[in-house]
């Protein structure tokens, strides 16, 4: 079993995903960012000027891989042509990281477009577990995994989603994303108590932390749904829901995510700055939310 450790190129200032409109004025000012994350099936295509550019940022900033499409929690495996992609752009590029999500996106050979949650059950657990292990033995190296954005909750799930994560790490050594705008986004859809869920988590293996913009759509005449759609500001709920999280779970690496209605690089900076003001705060014992 591999034994997560956080990265320690991480202890720095927060990061943000790095978009293919960025990429020129990234390579030109090189601002002051502390990291970049990237999806690894942009750059599985070594001869591209987009990974060429990749390759020289990747000298002036850690890079970490996130993976959307290994459809972890399929119950027929993962592909190992996907995997081994993601080896070697992992050899290539040397990331501080590596993470996937707890979702499934693929059947019978069939992928859709998207990150689907899992019924929190013990047989849901096995098969990811299965994934995790596969995915780990093949790459050498612990993986994080991140929790989901939820629309709905499954009537035969069998424990909470924090017990479902925590014994994931326990059983395959993987370290844990925690994205606190998914949380937020899925206490508000289904119910569930976002602080008691944060107090849930194991500590020990949380690795990174993502933040990002959800947007609200109306329900019928009286109710909303709140959509992970990367679109956005981080809202002020989730900057709150953050500060909590820090608070009981200490200081963590941390991810600006924007992917849709991409704004300036000065926003994205901006909004890494703000995540910034709130780990010093809650690190100097300032904040309310210290645990």
């Amino acid at each position: 079993m591999q034994t997560f450790t956080v990265p320690e190129l991480f202890s720095r200032s927060s990061g943000i995903g790095l978009r293919a409109p960025h990429h020129e004025e990234m390579l030109q000012k090189k601002p002051p960012v502390g990291w970049l994350e990237v999806h690894s099936e942009n750059f599985f295509y070594f001869d591209t000027p987009q990974f060429k550019e990749l390759e020289i940022l990747r000298q002036d900033y850690p890079v970490s891989l996130h993976g959307v499409g290994l459809s972890l929690g399929s119950a027929d495996g993962i592909e190992a042509a996907h995997v081994e992609k993601i080896r070697q752009l992992a050899e290539h590029i040397a990331p501080a990281a590596i993470s996937e999500h707890i979702s499934w996106s693929r059947i019978d050979g069939i992928s859709v477009p998207d990150l689907l949650p899992l019924p929190l059950t013990q047989e849901a657990m096995t098969i990811i577990c299965n994934n995790i292990d596969n995915l780990q033995n093949a790459l050498q190296r612990p993986v994080m995994v991140e929790n989901p954005s939820s629309y709905l909750a499954f009537s035969d799930s069998e424990m909470g989603e924090p017990e479902f994560l925590a014994e994931i790490s326990a059983r395959t050594g993987c370290g844990l994303l925690l994205d606190v705008n998914n949380i937020y986004v899925s206490a508000h859809n289904t119910g569930f108590d976002a602080e008691a869920y944060l107090r849930n988590i194991p500590a020990a293996r949380v690795g990174e932390i993502h933040l990002a913009g959800y947007q609200i759509n109306p329900v019928d005449d009286d109710g909303e749904i709140f959509i992970d759609a990367h679109n956005q500001p981080v809202h002020a709920p989730v900057w709150d829901l953050y500060e909590k999280a820090l608070g009981i779970l200490g200081d963590q690496p941390t991810l600006i995510e924007w992917d849709n209605d991409l704004p300036s690089l000065n926003v994205l900076r901006a909004e890494a700055d703000r995540a910034d003001e709130i780990r010093q705060k809650v690190l100097t014992g300032e904040s309310s939310c210290v645990a």
